[in-house]
């Protein structure tokens, strides 16, 4: 096997970082300045105009990096480095992201930069990882270029399309596309996540109503704990007043408009959120503001929304490759008189499917509702032992000099996706950040530039050392 010069790629790391840094946040702000939620399908772009937008763009910055660029059918983009071996060692982000919510201090489609900080939607999930991957591609290019070498195997940076919307798009690619030897995606945390726990969903469907409420929506993204929603029903302001966190208002014609304001966050970390659903369904049954038939369900859904652990449904629990399950309520809509409340849940292996949807399905029937199941993933993890996950040890130790450990974790990522793979970053959860600079999913979403550089020396280093192992 062909053999890397280490000297070369360690005597010019840290000075490529530093020569390429401006280019870096240009091309982020270049991606993140596009507004890439999912919208309708068209020719050519099966998740819509603004992911195709995004996709096109990062294309165009891999291309003027030199590397060779494809996609397919606007499902899955990539850019490559040929290797001795057809064998990929591959990394995957994405370019959708989830809408952008309430609470920003900035265009969250504009992205700023202040105090050494990014801040914009998708700059940590999962655009400015992306453009990271991307660099690291760079650097390998110009050491092929400056030494003559090539890679021991081909290099694959693939750009994903729908990892917020359900992950079809890594679907419809390896249905055409060979399954890497390895893969790494920058979508979580550092240092290493070699497992995840299992993804359910499902919808809590009322029956049609014909009572006071008018309308109640609330949410942006089934995974996204809300941080506002709102309930239009009829009836008088005498005696309501506002709260801490609920406010009331007239509308005319004997209507009044209830609004919740929350704490968002990522529905697999729900710890320190405020769902706003949960504020309006109390506010309005303290209030007495609906029919008994409409309280009958907005009954359920307090059980529901009264803890984060599952507890209050009958599901919590936890095993030892896991932490414990979570449970949120991500959107509630009214159509017609029908009531649709979402649920994300991030399981264990100490419960399966069956029993999750069995128990939403007594909780619907405490409602006069109806359970209707959507996704169910199972929970995903590879050894932790393994040679691929020492070498990613090995360059995050290096690079920060912390001794931390690999880790499993709730959120999903594209790593369940792959025979061989893990979550690698570029999040440190125990960073101190201002308080002005919001998390991914949520309001100000935002990371330090000093971070990211330096998670991108990360890359580089274990890039290299996973092209020395043998697959």
């Amino acid at each position: 096997m062909n053999k890397l010069d280490r000297e070369w790629i360690l005597s010019r790391l840290d000075a490529f970082v530093e020569e390429n840094r401006e280019a870096i946040v240009r091309d982020m702000k270049a991606v993140i300045d596009i507004d890439s939620v999912r919208g309708e399908p068209d020719t050519g772009a099966p998740y819509g105009a603004g992911v195709r937008k995004a996709l096109d763009t990062a294309k165009a910055i891999a291309a003027g990096m030199g590397l060779a660029v494809d996609e397919c059918d606007g499902f899955m983009g990539w850019a490559e480095i040929p290797g001795d071996s057809d064998k990929q060692l591959a990394t995957i982000a994405h370019l959708d992201v989830v809408p952008a919510g309430n609470g920003w201090d900035s265009d969250p489609f504009g992205m700023v930069e202040k105090d050494g900080w990014l801040i914009g939607r998708g700059t940590s999930d999962d655009k400015g990882p992306l453009i990271l991957t991307l660099y690291m591609a760079k650097f390998f290019k110009e050491y092929c270029d400056a030494t003559g070498r090539t890679l021991p195997y081909t290099l694959r940076v693939l750009m994903g399309c729908s990892e917020e919307t359900g992950m079809t798009d890594v679907d419809y690619y390896l249905d055409r596309e060979p399954m890497p030897a390895f893969l790494f995606t920058p979508d979580a945390n550092f240092p290493v996540g070699y497992g995840e726990k299992g993804g359910f969903g499902g919808t809590f469907e009322s029956a049609r109503l014909s009572g006071n409420l008018v309308d109640f929506t609330g949410g942006v993204a089934g995974n996204v704990v809300p941080d506002r929603a709102s309930a239009l029903v009829r009836g008088s302001l005498d005696g309501l007043r506002d709260t801490a966190h609920v406010k009331v208002a007239a509308e005319g014609d004997g209507l009044i408009r209830v609004t919740g304001y929350g704490i968002g966050g990522h529905a697999s970390t729900p710890a320190g959120t405020v769902n706003a659903i949960a504020l309006v369904v109390d506010y309005l049954m303290e209030n007495k503001l609906c029919t008994p038939e409409e309280e009958h369900y907005l009954a359920m859904l307090q059980t529901l929304l009264a803890t984060t652990d599952g507890r209050s449904v009958g599901i919590a629990c936890r095993d030892e490759m896991f932490d414990a399950l979570t449970c949120i309520g991500g959107t509630i809509t009214m159509e017609d008189g029908v009531l649709r409340q979402t649920i994300d849940v991030r399981y264990p292996t100490a419960i399966s499917g069956e029993e999750l949807t069995a128990a939403c399905k007594l909780l619907a029937e405490t409602g006069g509702a109806k359970f209707i199941p959507g996704r169910c993933s199972e929970p995903f993890y590879i050894s932790p032992d393994s040679a691929e996950v020492a070498v990613l040890m090995d360059a995050y130790r290096t690079v920060t000099g912390l001794e931390k450990k690999p880790f499993t974790m709730g959120g999903g990522t594209y790593a369940r996706h792959f025979r061989n793979a893990v979550s690698f970053g570029p999040d440190d959860p125990d960073a101190a950040k201002p308080d002005w600079v919001g998390s991914m999913h949520g309001a100000n979403e935002g990371v330090e530039l000093a971070f990211m550089l330096n998670a991108l020396k990360i890359y580089i280093r274990a890039m290299a050392g996973l092209m020395e192992l043998e697959f």
